[in-house]
């Protein structure tokens, strides 16, 4: 049995007096790919900051390895679990190995300069995300699909196990969102990452995530497999939108093909599959 490591118990979010997030309780495995779902606003940026210790629960918690995300030093917490954000903003004649070294800060001491264990853990960072011929590129002179590995090279110089990421196809065109996608993907395959992110593309959740988390105004309401969870009823429900789940594409996985919006009435007896070829058997358990 997969060991747990990074626990929400009753959590509840907000900003001011707008409650965001409301007694969501998760645990999330470790080396696995989980998709945040749902619509815009619906609290999954406000989740991934929350598990990530960067916002203050107003009530329950998140604990990692049951210990409590606030009793974790700053630099303790940084070595286990690494935010992406969904936009960045520094500057665009930086290099890519320039940017990647930010992401050791969790392991330097106070004083002294760039260590050999420093300098191991960017190579390797730069290595893995195929960066190392970029290296000495500016961030200006960089693709979007280049860029975006560039911040997941910048997360993984932490060596944290766990991998928080906001949206991180967004403004990206297919190829890259391809690109990205499945660097993400063989990270997890070849090293256990432990991996958690927001996506729009339900089709990328049905493909690359073992584990699909579906929100809906702040509250959890679907947990399970992409194939189980992305049914037309579902889609109805939390998208407003008539689907339906295509199946028979060549690499096995299910199509979610978009029909109306809103949904019609009847949405809900829409078939759940509509077989179009002999489906390829694809096991990612």
């Amino acid at each position: 049995m997969t060991s747990m490591t990074l626990i929400a118990e009753e959590l509840t979010l907000g900003y001011g007096t707008r409650r965001v997030v409301d007694g969501l309780s998760i645990a999330l495995p470790r080396g696995r790919v989980t998709a945040l779902l749902g619509p815009n606003g619906c609290g999954k940026s406000t989740l991934l900051r929350g598990l990530a210790g960067l916002l203050a629960p107003r009530h329950g918690g998140v604990t990692l390895d049951g210990i409590a995300l606030q009793n974790w030093p700053r630099k303790q917490l940084a070595r286990r679990v690494a935010f992406l954000r969904q936009t960045q903003d520094v500057p665009e004649d930086l290099t890519v190995q320039e940017l990647v070294r930010h992401g050791r800060f969790a392991h330097r001491r106070i004083f002294g300069g760039e260590s050999r264990e420093d300098r191991d853990a960017v190579n390797w960072a730069l290595d893995v995300t195929g960066l190392t011929p970029l290296r000495g590129r500016s961030l200006g002179a960089l693709s979007g699909g280049e860029r975006q590995r560039a911040w997941i090279a910048l997360a993984l110089a932490q060596k944290a196990g766990i991998l928080l990421l906001d949206e991180p196809t967004t403004y990206l065109d297919l190829g890259h969102q391809l690109e990205v996608m499945q660097t993400l993907r063989q990270l997890n395959e070849d090293y256990g990452l432990t991996l958690v992110m927001s996506l729009h593309d339900l089709n990328q959740a049905m493909r690359f995530a073992h584990r699909a988390l579906v929100m809906q105004s702040g509250h959890l309401v679907a947990d399970g497999t992409p194939t189980d969870v992305l049914t037309p009823t579902l889609l109805a429900s939390v998208f407003s939108v008539q689907a339906q789940i295509l199946d028979g594409a060549a690499d096995g996985f299910p199509l979610c093909h978009p029909l109306r919006y809103p949904a019609a009435p009847t949405a809900a007896s829409t078939p759940n599959v509509l077989p179009l070829m002999p489906r390829v058997s694809n096991d990612r358990s």
